[in-house]
């Protein structure tokens, strides 16, 4: 079987035609992948950084965590699933014991593995997932598509984490990668009344003006346009960290108004220095984090978005790769790029 593995601790994944096909165990199916999505993620364990290496990884693994197919081999004591259904795939491997898993918190779990990482992933002709991750895929959404609710579903979190408050309000979002960009997308589906898009990267600035949103370079005096924009309100309603970026906290402190919320969805390189006594106690600003989607609420609300039509995927992808071109794709992903899905099947 032809897949994308990373076998040791150091820079790199190699590209093999070797590796063992999967069966499927107790409680498990076998999916033919039809598509296989890259995040920022994928290239931080591509460039084995702090970040990745946190992660504790099960060296060697396939990566891979984004991906959606076709079911072609059912494992004993699966229920609820067939061979042909076409599923997404959760990537969040949750124990169901610990007190989060047994509340309503499994995003939390504390036991959290992570499909291509703690066990082989996507990046393959094939993969063998626990049932508990797979969920089915609304009749005529393609399989690229459901690649991307993974993805999506970070950001329809990230809406949830904020209360659903963007109706009317101003959003300020960093980051236009894909996530930031179904933030923007969302925010304006729900009625904001600005949204700002910040990002270095002409290219995502672009695609942030094409959904409706004003889009600005980090050094575009974002503070200030951000008061400006809202007047006496003194700054926006609410923004979403969702670029990672180091130093980006500050900014977005100085751009909501008082009492406002600032939700994290990237995963910074290094510890960020946040001034409680200014901005959390003084300002009254609440910060809140996210991981990953809510199980399974944010899922049930994607699917009800893509089902009604008002949210749609496919203009997330711009560049399809076979397996065997993993080097290319990943180096695509800072540049002029936005979803670049890997496809088994061309080859």
């Amino acid at each position: 079987m032809r897949a994308v593995v990373k076998s040791a601790a150091e820079r790199g994944v190699t590209y093999v035609t070797d590796a063992g096909d999967p069966k499927a165990t107790e409680g498990s199916v076998v999916i033919e992948v039809g598509a296989a999505s890259l995040c920022g993620t994928d290239r931080e364990l591509y460039e084995w950084t702090p970040s990745a290496q946190a992660f504790n990884l099960n060296l060697p693994v396939i990566l891979g965590h984004e991906g959606a197919g076709t079911i072609v081999e059912v494992g004993a004591g699966v229920t609820g699933l067939k061979v042909g259904d076409q599923v997404a795939l959760e990537s969040h491997l949750t124990c169901g014991q610990c007190f989060p898993c047994r509340t309503g918190d499994a995003h939390t779990c504390e036991r959290t593995g992570i499909l291509g990482m703690h066990i082989d992933g996507v990046f393959a002709e094939y993969a063998a997932v626990p049932q508990d991750i797979c969920v089915k895929l609304p009749t005529g959404l393609s399989l690229e598509s459901g690649a991307l609710l993974e993805a999506a579903g970070v950001a329809v979190h990230a809406i949830q984490r904020a209360n659903y408050s963007v109706a009317g309000r101003a959003v300020l979002v960093s980051g236009a990668g894909p996530v930031g960009l179904v933030v923007v997308n969302l925010a304006l589906l729900m009625g904001a009344s600005h949204v700002i898009a910040v990002d270095p990267n002409p290219y995502r600035r672009a695609q942030a003006e094409k959904l409706g949103a004003t889009a600005l370079h980090p050094n575009d005096g974002i503070i200030e346009r951000c008061r400006e924009l809202t007047g006496r309100r003194g700054g926006f309603d609410v923004a979403f960290e969702c670029s990672g970026a180091p130093g980006t906290l500050a900014t977005l402190f100085e751009a909501v108004r008082r009492e406002a919320t600032v939700i994290t969805v990237g995963h910074p390189s290094r510890p960020a220095e946040v001034d409680i006594a200014a901005y959390i106690n003084k300002k009254g600003i609440t910060l809140r984090g996210i991981f990953g989607r809510r199980l399974w609420e944010t899922w049930e609300q994607s699917l009800l978005l893509l089902d009604s039509g008002k949210l749609e995927l496919d203009w997330l992808i711009t560049h399809r790769k076979k397996l065997s071109e993993i080097d290319e794709a990943v180096e695509l992903l800072t540049g002029d790029a936005c979803k670049v899905l890997l496809i088994p099947g061309l080859g």
